[in-house]
């Protein structure tokens, strides 16, 4: 049985076994889950001669062509090294499509799979730990000293330092999911640049709470109808303990935010200069989507949403019971909407 626990982890991910065909990383934080399987995916590139090439799959790919993951497995590439494929596990994507490609004879190509939290009897994870070429790697919220270890990480790469204090702060918000605490990060050492030190004043300033950061992917994934995104990643913050409450909190707030933006801009305010007046400021990654999300949603399907999650917030607190159902059935209909809203708008 090959199980690489959480904190054997970052050892496996500087040594990865030479005898290595596959890797599963699975876990709580999909930020880290991801992060991990890009690592991994450049360094075992990075070690063959000439390097070799980084596919990704997911379910969409297989629809129309249910061999293609095995093809690309079982192929030698013509002009590079062995092929590293990154799969999303998902509908088809999974421990029925892999088992007889894992118990085959050796691969041509090396395979990284990513899925949310696995039990420990789950079929995907058990074919894994079962090999003695495959390994599944646990990915679980990062504990303190790997937060610290971030943050100096991140902090030193821009050349600048950050005082105790204000470390202490930025720690406490911070861990919720390894990819979103990277980017705070990055947004804190980008906002410093000019000057040497990071501040105590700087992080209350600049960084939000990890955990609302993480439950906000959510919301953006419904604005923009993105359905499958978001019903998984909401099944990711329920398995990893949030509440539903809370996540129909974090939509209501993104949802005002979209809403105070749009009425801005009707209002003959310019996009950029309402965008640059929300407080906390939108990360430069956000702004994007964001600016996308207003142009396709019209003040009255933004208070059409809106009423819709008040409605299911004071359901979910009448009845706690039935709290996931109504926030489930939320996200449904707040993805409905943003398709329709998007299908309307003109395209500028």
């Amino acid at each position: 049985m090959v199980t690489v626990k959480a904190h054997q982890a970052e050892a496996f991910m500087k040594s990865p076994p030479p005898r290595l065909a596959a890797a599963l990383f699975f876990g709580t934080d999909p930020g880290l889950v991801s992060e991990r399987a890009a690592s991994l995916a450049k360094a075992l590139a990075a070690r063959e001669d000439p390097p070799g090439e980084i596919l990704r799959l997911d379910d969409s790919e297989l629809d129309n062509d249910p061999g293609r993951l095995e093809t690309e497995l079982q192929m030698r590439p013509m002009f590079t090294s062995r092929r590293i494929v990154r799969a999303i596990a998902g509908r088809r994507i999974s421990a029925q499509l892999l088992k007889p490609l894992l118990g085959a004879n050796p691969l041509e190509g090396l395979l990284i799979v990513e899925a949310a939290n696995l039990k420990p009897d789950d079929a995907l994870r058990t074919l894994f730990e079962a090999s003695e070429t495959c390994f599944a790697v646990a990915c679980y919220p990062d504990s303190s000293a790997d937060i610290d270890n971030l943050i100096s990480d991140v902090v030193s790469s821009f050349s600048l330092t950050i005082d105790g204090d204000a470390r202490a702060l930025l720690q406490s918000r911070l861990g919720a999911d390894r990819t979103l605490s990277r980017a705070e990060i990055e947004k804190l050492a980008l906002y410093c640049l000019d000057r040497e030190t990071i501040t105590l004043a700087d992080v209350e300033n600049i960084v939000g709470d990890a955990a609302d950061l993480a439950l906000e992917r959510i919301a953006e994934a419904a604005a923009e109808g993105r359905t499958q995104a978001a019903i998984t990643d909401f099944g990711r913050a329920m398995a990893s303990g949030e509440s539903a409450q809370a996540i129909i909190a974090v939509l209501q707030r993104y949802f005002l935010k979209l809403h105070k933006v749009r009425s801005d801009v009707d209002a003959g305010q310019r996009l950029d200069d309402a965008l640059k007046s929300l407080r906390p400021p939108l990360f430069f990654k956000q702004r994007d989507v964001f600016s996308r999300q207003i142009r396709n949603w019209p003040r009255t399907g933004l208070d059409q949403a809106l009423r819709r999650i008040a409605d299911n917030a004071k359901a979910a607190r009448l009845s706690p019971r039935l709290e996931r159902v109504y926030a489930e059935r939320l996200l449904l209909a707040i993805c409905a909407l943003a398709s329709a809203s998007s299908a309307a708008s003109p395209r500028r």
